[in-house]
């Protein structure tokens, strides 16, 4: 596959944004989020390495289960691998 340009990355990285923040939200509501961070880290110099890691503070009384992070950052990887399947049909 053809090295992704800035724009391709940012599409990716915005794709994988709302794929684990609707995920998030589908388990717990947004009062209970207090803080999200989500880092997307390419590195194209021996073919593409995607890393995603998802931070979540919620609220102490949220009754979301601990591993809510990892899920969310899996979902994002899995929007990725299927816009970039969508990609690489054009190259």
């Amino acid at each position: 596959m053809k090295k992704l340009t800035d724009s391709e990355m940012e599409s990716l990285s915005e794709a994988a944004a709302v794929a684990a923040e609707n995920h998030i939200f589908s388990k717990v509501s947004k009062k209970e989020l207090l803080d999200l961070e989500l880092r997307v880290e390419f590195n194209q110099d021996n073919g593409l390495d995607v890393d995603v890691e998802v931070e979540l503070l919620l609220d102490e009384l949220c009754t979301a289960e601990g591993n809510l992070a990892d899920e969310a950052a899996q979902v994002a990887l899995d929007e990725i691998d299927k816009q970039l399947e969508k990609l690489s049909k054009y190259f």
